[in-house]
């Protein structure tokens, strides 16, 4: 997740009626009469509230015949709620992703060709995340990809171009969002190298 992302979610929960309006709709969907309703509040207010909880996605809404049912989105909620842990890597924790340039160098050349295609990908998530690391700093920073987009790039140096992609969101490198893709900011990204 962004950091961008991750502030506007924080700021977005951080409000009391907020918190009462995604503790509602954890029992199920509630229609926007009925959250004024439980609240004790006038329709606008909960109409201002629903719009902000829905712009950072841990909301939904759909539309049964001329009524809007609002639903919690509790996996995103998770994720999103729980981001803020997954910054950076505990040195501690996670001695295990701490290596020295001549490590990781040793890495690159066992797994990369000559030509730059990827041999195979490693299954030690160490040597794993070396290589993530070396191919994902060919984006750039601030720009979103689409999908095809980054299928083309991974393309040409390996094949099975949905395991990297997946790698990436799975490991922190990138962000997904609606098939658009864009590089997490390398505070976020797993610590392989020390310096």
């Amino acid at each position: 997740m962004q950091l961008d992302k991750m502030v506007g979610f924080y700021k977005a929960i951080g409000d009391p009626t907020r918190i009462r309006i995604v503790s509602l709709l954890k029992n199920g969907p509630l229609h926007g009469q009925a959250i004024a309703h439980k609240l004790g509040l006038r329709a606008p207010t909960i109409t201002h509230h629903l719009k902000k909880l829905k712009e950072t996605g841990m909301l939904y809404s759909r539309r049964d015949k001329n009524t809007i049912y609002f639903y919690l989105d509790e996996k995103r909620l998770d994720f999103m709620a729980t981001a803020i842990l997954r910054l950076g890597v505990d040195e501690v924790k996670d001695k295990e992703f701490y290596m020295t340039e001549t490590e990781q160098m040793k890495i690159l050349r066992s797994f990369i060709r000559k030509d730059g295609t990827l041999s195979q990908m490693p299954g030690q998530l160490k040597k794993k995340l070396v290589i993530l690391s070396y191919y994902v700093q060919g984006f750039e920073t601030g720009k979103v990809y689409s999908e095809k987009e980054v299928n083309n790039y991974v393309k040409q140096f390996y094949d099975d171009f949905a395991t990297m992609r997946r790698e990436w969101i799975m490991q922190q490198f990138m962000y997904r969002e609606n098939n658009q893709y864009e590089l997490n900011p390398k505070e976020m990204w797993p610590v392989v190298v020390k310096r």
